[in-house]
């Protein structure tokens, strides 16, 4: 891909090595504020409100991305360990100029859908990392929640379904922060992801066949 190739030129080591352990850090620190009896909880600092932004809270442009996927306790460790682990995996795979190419397009994605349409999360773009996991590594056994051996490709075609359906279900603002944080996901692996789920529907229509 010579975009990218140019975009990998151009920030030289200007990148974050082992991003995604920093960002689950700062998820982690938010969810731990979130506990204390501030005046106000960091959650509600950081997240993405463009009314704010133009009041001159331009800090929201980034800090919606450290906010936790969840206010549960045991929830956090979980989501937070499985995030650190699909992006640890994907630096390996990508390097990190590109891995950081590739959330930097999510983020970006996600700062258009806010400013045009008011609503931007980093959760979609979170979970965009499980389908390029899965695009590269579809038969990789996750143990889930520690002891339910699946292997990554079934993982990623629930969550896929789970996202167009999301699509058809949610409100038209929510709607454009999907699509924009799948971006990267699209740019980097749609080719692929659509030759791998034509031939996992051609295995089961031959499996379904075999036993008619």
């Amino acid at each position: 891909m010579k975009w990218l190739n140019y975009l990998e030129r151009k920030i030289g080591r200007h990148y974050i090595p082992n991003l995604m352990k920093y960002l689950c850090l700062a998820m982690l620190g938010v969810f731990i504020l979130d506990y204390l009896p501030l005046a106000r909880s960091a959650s509600e600092l950081f997240y993405f409100s463009r009314s704010r932004i133009f009041q001159g809270e331009i800090w929201r442009l980034i800090t919606f991305t450290f906010l936790p996927p969840s206010g549960s306790i045991v929830w956090i460790i979980f989501s937070l360990y499985f995030y650190y682990s699909l992006g640890t995996a994907l630096e390996h795979s990508f390097g990190s100029a590109r891995f950081n190419i590739y959330y930097a397009l999510g983020i970006v994605g996600n700062i258009l859908s806010g400013l045009i349409l008011g609503y931007a999360t980093n959760e979609y773009l979170n979970m965009s990392l499980l389908l390029a996991y899965a695009v590269l590594y579809p038969n990789q056994e996750f143990l889930l929640f520690f002891f339910l051996p699946v292997k990554v490709k079934w993982l990623g075609m629930f969550w896929g379904a789970y996202l167009i359906y999301q699509l058809i279900m949610v409100p038209w603002v929510m709607k454009g922060a999907l699509l924009l944080s799948m971006l990267p996901f699209i740019l980097f692996f749609g080719h692929s992801a659509w030759l791998q789920l034509r031939m996992e529907g051609r295995r089961l229509m031959r499996w379904i066949n075999m036993r008619r």
